[in-house]
């Protein structure tokens, strides 16, 4: 079947699920011979690699999970010789440990590819001016976003976060017409655009955004104060290559996934149970082309359900809608994710600190503000709480990488609890 676009192939039913099942085939071999990881838990599920002989075969294969990733750490999953490694990229673990994901060059062939099939379904074009507004390094974000705008061969601008004054100069003097961001960065850009009396001067028509949820108002509202024609939600992860595994059509009816690429999964997260197209359950994932760090029905924790049918934009990739929640306990604070347990494990190396914290969130003024309370240990005098307060914050900022405000409390203030303590208080939406 031919295709419209440079970069997505048109596969009917039919042809996505003959691909699917020879990626699935060779993803179960690969592994099975070259990952000790996978081939320990093949054998205890007593499974051969030629077991597998349709796609209905992927529910004998045992899950994987991020606890996985932390105990295989610091090369987890890897399937390949470490020679063959080009690249690492990593994000938070539950523990304060990284999750870490290596790349042979193919993947990194593969991720960019991706990527570039989400410039192309956003709707632009090589003369799009492509200004990258997130996190650089570690991260997968800016790595892949630039990757996929050089792919696709828009012209880049690879800024990075934060520098307001900067990102605005580049947007005016560059006529930037794609941005890059979270949707928080997208509001307090458009807002500081607004006060500075630049948004006549802008030439954006489209922004892509991801890495935290977002409300319809917030959306609206930066896509107003930036003088957008549409925005578009774009998915992903460090595990799945990182952000470019799918993204909203002009059409808006739910984010395309690559099918070709990785086969979605929505289970009960209680039951691990599949559940019915269009039910809300959680996102699983097995990859069907990746080398270094393959993904085999791997557990996202992130809600969403399968949307059935074809989009009215005409393009046959599925979809999948935008992702509700998370079924654990994990937050996303400026497009960092963040468990609780990290908050602990940094409060753990200060003797002055005791066990009780609470995290509240909230958003002022179009960004993201974290506030982490913590009580002094009883017998420790207050006069050391400035400090104290001081110094935990910068071990946050060094450890889990975003700035937190930290209040240090007397021993009792915070409330108790028999059953499970609630640690985070979300008050952004």
């Amino acid at each position: 079947m031919g295709s419209k676009y440079r970069f997505i192939p048109e596969l009917g039913p039919e042809e996505l699920a003959d691909k699917q099942l020879e990626g699935l085939k060779w993803t179960v071999k690969h592994t099975a011979a070259n990952s000790p990881f996978y081939a320990a838990r093949y054998k205890e599920k007593g499974i051969e690699s030629g077991d597998i002989t349709s796609l209905d075969d992927l529910q004998k294969l045992p899950f994987t999970t991020a606890n996985d990733l932390k105990e295989g750490y610091p090369l987890p999953l890897l399937s390949v010789p470490e020679k063959d490694v080009v690249r690492i990229h990593g994000s938070s673990g539950t523990t304060g440990k990284r999750k870490i994901l290596s790349y042979t060059q193919k993947d990194i062939d593969t991720w960019k590819n991706m990527f570039a099939r989400c410039y192309e379904l956003a709707g632009l074009t090589t003369l799009d001016r492509v200004q990258i507004c997130v996190g650089y390094g570690l991260w997968t974000a800016g790595a892949g976003f630039q990757l996929g705008s050089e792919h696709f061969g828009a012209m880049t601008l690879p800024v990075g976060p934060g520098m307001l004054e900067i990102q605005l100069q580049i947007l005016v003097d560059l006529e930037a017409t794609c941005l890059c961001s979270t949707a928080s960065m997208a509001l307090l850009l458009g807002e500081e655009a607004q006060k500075a009396g630049l948004t006549d001067k802008l030439k954006l028509k489209r922004c892509i955004f991801g890495g935290e949820a977002h409300t319809p108002k917030m959306r609206k509202q930066f896509e107003e104060s930036l003088g957008l024609e549409s925005s578009h939600d774009i998915s992903g992860m460090t595990e799945l290559y990182g952000p470019g595994a799918g993204i909203e059509c002009q059409a808006q009816e739910g984010i395309h996934y690559w099918g070709d690429e990785y086969i979605v999964e929505i289970i009960d997260p209680t039951t691990l149970e599949p559940v019915r197209d269009g039910e809300i359950g959680e996102l699983v994932v097995t990859t069907l082309n990746k080398e270094a760090s393959p993904l085999i029905r791997y557990r996202t924790r992130d809600l969403t359900r399968i949307i059935p049918g074809t989009c009215s934009c005409g393009c046959t990739m599925p979809r999948h809608d935008m992702i509700s929640g998370r079924s654990d306990d994990m937050f996303i604070f400026r497009g960092v994710n963040i468990y609780p347990g990290q908050i602990a494990s940094v409060l753990e190396s200060f003797p002055e600190a005791s066990s009780e914290y609470q995290i509240y969130l909230e958003r002022r003024e179009g960004l993201d503000h974290m506030t982490v309370r913590v009580e002094r240990k009883p017998g420790v005098s207050a006069e050391n709480d400035e400090n104290l307060a001081k110094t935990i914050c910068n071990q946050i900022r060094k450890f889990i990488l975003v700035r937190a405000n930290v209040e240090i409390l007397k021993p009792g203030l915070l409330p108790r609890s028999f059953a499970k303590t609630k640690r985070v208080f979300d008050e952004r939406t």
